[in-house]
């Protein structure tokens, strides 16, 4: 079962998943490791470059209208001071912070209109973020840069070397710093990430904090302020190594939650093919009861009503490859047994021949070498070998007869016949043999009794039965014929008095050149296929023959359809 397991598609799609969950994760957690802090860097570096092409952008357009970048910047702190003040005024007043519609409006010196400012834009200019026409003032652009991205900002103006800007409690140092790099004071451990014309974006490691600090320093496109700007990249990694754990964290519950799912809808897969894989192994065995009783319309499906189709067509195609096997069987047995009767047959009737023949050819040549001067030997020898040759005509007419038989061109001509006329006939043309054999025939026969069958065939088994009865007479030397009438059928017996057959030899009886005693058989001149032709001819008209042994003598049957006459069915009617 174990190595069922370890082989099943379900095992294999469940390790397909966990290795590629894996794998994801793993890709995921080397890339922020190896690139995710460059990215970082890389992206605070543009915005650096942008907030110094905005902030020199708009302390451009100051000094074109004639102000000092200070004058600026002081104005500025001093609106947003009174900006604070009146606000903190109204407050404590209880009065709400915004100063109604139309006085703001007439203060600002602008029209308003509605949905012109959104409330936050109101808000925020309280603080003095925006001027008089909506725009960020330079102060608060600055502010902006340092809340949002962690950018600590000084402006210096280097006529004056006053601290124009300042960044709260790193202003002295950060003024110091980008004094000692202007000046090319002090060791430095500064990678430069992008030189322009008059600025640098570089990374600097601070011995004083034991901290990198992304720095941009130089000088505003007026060539007279100074600045330096400062972010400190230690949030970068802490960002970095929080991503990685969220990542993490993240992947490993996915990675469990998926395995558990994937464990329910490969079960849920792999049943039915289970199913199917039991369902092959029994068609294997030849089980084709079995079927796929699915309805679903997938693939799985359509495989489970394939291979009912295959079932179906594999138990015709089997049952048809039995029964031709069978047929085959039957051929070959058939033909064997077939080649078994011709070496028999062969066999037989050279045996049969073989003593005329010698006979014929022993009398022939005493009659050419003049061994029987006088006339009544010489008759002698003819008869022999007329006698001879009768018999070997005889025989040969058997087989004919036989032949025809067995391979059915002699098909009965079904007629309507009176039996018991038959019989007499037959008597009467056999009178003559019978007063040879001195033997008393007794025909049991009242009135006519009609029957359907060949009366030409029907009449050479009753002379085979007369004959075979006058050739074995012995004892009382009697003969009996007789009818018994049934309901269908008529059953005609002939009885001859002499000694029993024996048991073990009456299967053999009907068998062709078979003889109970051959020395006796010989005597009469039979050949042992008149029996034959009896049962041939009774298997031709669908009809039984037998014998049986009686107290002191043999009784040989056999049955035809009864036919009765109008007249007799009116006389028993009347009767």
């Amino acid at each position: 079962m174990k190595g069922f397991f370890r082989h099943s598609i379900r095992h294999r799609i469940m390790m397909i998943f966990i290795g590629l969950t894996s794998a994801v994760l793993l890709s995921v957690l080397a890339i922020n490791n190896w690139w995710l802090e460059k990215y970082y860097i890389e992206e605070k570096r543009k915005e650096m470059e942008e907030a110094y092409s905005e902030i020199d952008a708009a302390v451009r357009e100051k000094t074109e209208d004639g102000e000092s970048i200070g004058d600026v910047i002081a104005r500025e702190l001093q609106n947003e001071w009174e900006t604070w003040s009146q606000s903190a005024e109204k407050s404590s007043e209880g009065g709400a912070w915004e100063e109604d519609s139309e006085n703001r409006e007439a203060r600002r010196g602008r029209p308003r209109a509605d949905g012109d400012v959104s409330e936050e834009r109101e808000r925020a200019d309280v603080s003095g973020t925006f001027d008089d026409s909506g725009e960020y003032t330079l102060l608060g652009m600055i502010r902006g840069y340092g809340d949002k991205n962690n950018i600590n900002m000084v402006l210096i103006d280097s006529n004056t070397g006053a601290t124009v800007l300042g960044a709260g409690r790193d202003s002295d140092y950060l003024v110091q710093k980008v004094q000692r790099y202007v000046l090319g004071m002090g060791a430095r451990h500064a990678t430069v990430l992008k030189k322009h014309e008059n600025y640098v974006v570089e990374t600097n490691y601070d011995s004083r904090s034991r901290s990198s600090y992304m720095e941009s320093w130089g000088f505003l496109s007026d060539n007279r302020i100074l600045f330096i700007m400062s972010m400190p990249l230690e949030s970068i990694r802490e960002s970095v190594d929080l991503t990685n754990r969220f990542t993490t964290y993240v992947g490993l519950a996915a990675l469990v939650s998926g395995s558990i799912l994937m464990f329910f809808v490969t079960n849920q897969l792999t049943k039915p093919l289970m199913r199917l894989a039991s369902l092959s192994e029994r068609m294997s065995e030849l089980d084709f009861e079995v079927k796929y009783e699915g309805d679903s319309q997938d693939e799985i499906g359509v495989l489970g009503r394939s291979m009912n189709t295959l079932s179906d067509k594999l138990k015709e195609t089997i049952g048809a490859l039995k029964e031709a096997n069978l047929q085959l069987q039957h051929d070959i047995e058939e033909k064997t047994q077939i080649d078994e009767m011709r070496q028999e047959f062969i066999a037989n009737v050279s045996h049969e021949l073989k003593t005329p023949i010698a006979l014929i050819q022993g009398y022939a040549e005493g009659l050419g070498e003049g061994m029987c001067e006088d006339k009544e030997s010489r008759d002698y020898y003819c008869e022999v070998i007329m006698d001879e040759a009768g018999k070997m005509n005889k025989m040969v007419k058997q087989l004919l007869t036989l032949s025809a038989l067995e391979f059915g061109s002699d098909t009965p001509v079904i007629e309507r016949f009176d039996i018991h006329e038959l019989i007499r006939d037959i008597l009467n043309s056999a009178r003559i043999f019978m007063e040879q054999k001195e033997a008393r025939v007794i025909l049991e026969a009242d009135g006519p009794l009609y029957v359907m069958a060949d009366e030409f065939k029907i009449e050479e088994v009753v002379t085979n039965y007369l004959n075979n009865a006058l050739n074995h007479l012995s004892g009382e030397r009697v003969i009996r014929i007789r009818t018994e009438r049934a309901q269908e059928r008529v059953k005609v017996m002939v009885y001859n008095t002499g000694e029993p057959i024996p048991e073990e030899d009456i299967p053999n009886l009907w068998t062709k050149f078979y003889k109970v005693d051959k020395a006796r058989t010989r005597a009469y001149g039979g050949s042992g296929i008149g029996l034959s032709i009896v049962k041939a001819v009774m298997d031709a008209h669908h009809q039984n023959c037998g014998v049986k042994n009686t107290e002191d003598g043999v009784e040989f049957w056999f049955t035809l359809d009864r036919e009765e006459p109008k007249d007799e069915l009116m006389e028993e009617k009347r009767d």
